[in-house]
């Protein structure tokens, strides 16, 4: 149940994102759910070899590298998403910005409205 909840807050937030972010857009609810599961799979196969592969840049900038590598992330995903697509790397790397901030914002709503056991 955890994992729809948080596939369904992602959608959310891509949904959100879409209306916040110009040039990035979401065609529908539907679009949003799917871009969310195939911006979940990229990140989690092809993001964490690139990475990996780039920490020395990413420990060089401290860290500022990763943005590039999430903006890159999204553009692969509005590559293969259906209704979801990215003008622009500009929008890509803006949108990944606004997204995890979203995310982030959305999890942090959830994880407090949960009563958890001592």
């Amino acid at each position: 149940m955890k994992h729809l909840l948080n596939w369904f807050l992602s959608a959310l937030a891509v949904w959100m994102v879409a209306h916040l972010v110009p040039g990035f857009r979401v065609s529908g609810p539907v679009a949003a759910l799917i871009a969310a599961l195939v911006i979940g799979f990229v990140n989690a196969t092809l993001g964490v070899f690139i990475k990996i592969a780039t920490l020395p840049l990413t420990l060089l900038t401290l860290g500022i590298f990763w943005l590039v590598i999430n903006g890159v992330m999204i553009e692969v995903a509005s590559a293969i998403a259906p209704g979801f697509h990215v003008d622009s790397f500009g929008a890509a790397f803006w949108g990944a910005i606004v997204l995890s901030l979203v995310n982030m914002l959305f999890r942090r709503l959830v994880s407090t409205g949960v009563q958890r056991d001592s």
